[in-house]
């Protein structure tokens, strides 16, 4: 009775100490939520002000009883806003499409095809990731200006379609897939883009969701 006794205040003590510990994990979180919400907030709330009453304010305010949405219709009408937000989209969805496409075949020629030259030519792509993308700025206006693609979306789109880094990333995925799956769908006749389809990319799906969101990103 008395081992009872005992096991039953150890934990009780034992359910008092998670709950205080779980209390003080929740409250450190709220208040990381709410710096981390805080910028978010400011910002909103700095777009409803004028920008008479902004100036106004010797010490900052954190909250307003006039909202106006004043700058936002100053933001669309002073400049075509509406328009470079579809540009940025557009730019945004072609550029990251495209490049899925285009490392996603690189990734696999590199990861699962056998031609001469294939190790040392990686390689040679690895090594181009050591040059500065400000390296190449002139390089790549003067052929986008050569190829009369200035000013157009092509000549935006086409410079930023495909990323090394990315190559290697989804190469080292693929090559985790079992070659078991690869030799059986070659004696089942499958060919090798239907097999990157039905198999690669479902089994990568989340690394090229993570490439997407940081293409989006990038482009954005």
């Amino acid at each position: 009775m008395e081992h009872q006794l005992d096991y039953q205040h150890v934990e009780q003590s034992a359910r008092l100490h998670r709950k205080i510990a779980d209390a003080i994990t929740y409250v450190l979180l709220a208040v990381w939520a709410l710096i981390v919400l805080f910028p978010f907030y400011w910002m909103v709330l700095t777009s409803v002000k004028s920008y008479g009453s902004y100036n106004a304010e010797y010490t900052p305010s954190f909250f307003t009883l006039t909202p106006t949405l004043e700058n936002y219709r100053d933001a669309f009408t002073t400049v075509p806003l509406a328009r470079y937000l579809a540009n940025t989209v557009l730019f945004t969805a072609a550029t990251t499409a495209i490049m899925l496409v285009v490392i996603t075949l690189a990734a696999f020629a590199f990861a699962r095809l056998q031609f001469r030259g294939k190790n040392l030519l990686f390689t040679f792509f690895l090594s181009l990731m050591m040059i500065p993308n400000e390296l190449v700025v002139i390089t790549n206006f003067v052929t986008i200006t050569n190829l009369d693609l200035r000013n157009t979306f092509a000549g935006l789109i086409l410079p930023s379609v495909t990323s090394i880094f990315y190559i290697y990333l989804l190469k080292e995925n693929f090559e985790q897939v079992p070659d078991e799956l690869y030799r059986a769908a070659k004696v089942d006749g499958t060919s090798d883009l239907k097999y990157l389809w039905k198999v690669m990319i479902p089994i990568c799906r989340p690394t090229l969701v993570t490439i997407a969101i940081l293409k989006v990103i990038e482009c954005w």
